[in-house]
């Protein structure tokens, strides 16, 4: 049998795409979201392309549902083999105007959501000997813009869990890789602006395709390496933070997500 893959977060964006590029292979795609309808449409979408889909609703921030996804993955196909960590959302503005039940809702899907997933699969791996966490986080996960602190500050969290669970696991055959996408052209901001209410400035900066990341993240499930770049170049960004982050302050002034005052 071919892999089989959890996706959280799996009825549009990154989420769907990785889904329908893994389908093409012939992986077994178990794939959750809260929206139903949505999530029928992707299930459909993946079968046409020549995989398998277990969709089941369910929402990243209770940790029963995280754990009933994997005991159903195993229930339907025998075991599971990734468990991708993708659900999220992103809100723009200044710190302080970043209202604290916004900033939890971000902490509860954005990173909550990460550890309840990846924690319901871990025993899983363990037993099995072998697994792959991947985690969908941000290149704000390694250096923050302006205007998006909160989202950035959940990313960076995404990131700490990450490293600290992967160094846990040197010298097994459970891996965990995380994801460092730039912009990339989903509901994104669409949902930005519904979650805050008003319009958000497009960053200025490298966009990236969906495809792109989807095709970075089907190559390291068959590879696995600790550190996904889908914008090869972003590196750059991570290394001038490092050597000089006076200078890569201003670098990224241009990139912020500003709210349009009206």
């Amino acid at each position: 049998m071919s892999r089989v893959i959890a996706i959280t977060g799996a009825s549009a964006g990154i989420g769907r795409a990785t889904a329908l590029r893994l389908a093409r292979d012939g992986a077994a795609l178990v794939i959750c979201a809260r929206r139903a309808d949505r999530l029928d449409a992707v299930a459909a979408e993946i079968t046409a392309a020549g995989g398998q889909a277990l969709p089941i609703i369910a929402d990243v921030t209770r940790a029963e549902d995280m754990n009933t996804l994997v005991a159903r993955s195993v229930e339907r196909f025998g075991r599971l083999d990734v468990m991708m960590c993708n659900a999220g959302f992103g809100i723009a503005g200044a710190i302080d105007d970043i209202a604290p039940d916004q900033m939890q809702k971000l902490m509860d899907i954005n990173y909550t959501g990460t550890y309840h997933a990846a924690r319901a699969a871990l025993p899983l791996f363990r037993r099995q000997g072998s697994g792959h966490v991947i985690i969908v986080s941000s290149i704000v996960g390694k250096r923050g813009v302006p205007f998006m602190g909160a989202y950035s500050a959940t990313k960076f969290a995404q990131v700490g869990l990450a490293e600290c669970l992967r160094s846990e696991l040197v010298g097994s055959n459970i891996h965990v890789s995380i994801v460092f996408p730039v912009s990339t052209d989903t509901e994104f901001f669409e949902v930005m602006l519904r979650e805050t209410g008003t319009p958000i400035t497009r960053a200025i900066g490298p966009l990236q395709s969906v495809t792109t990341v989807a095709t970075a993240i089907a190559r390291a499930i068959e590879r696995p390496v600790p550190e996904i770049f889908p914008h090869a170049r972003s590196r750059a960004l991570v290394i001038l933070n490092a050597l000089a982050p006076g200078v890569c302050d201003r670098v990224v002034k241009r990139f912020g997500r500003k709210p349009v005052r009206r």
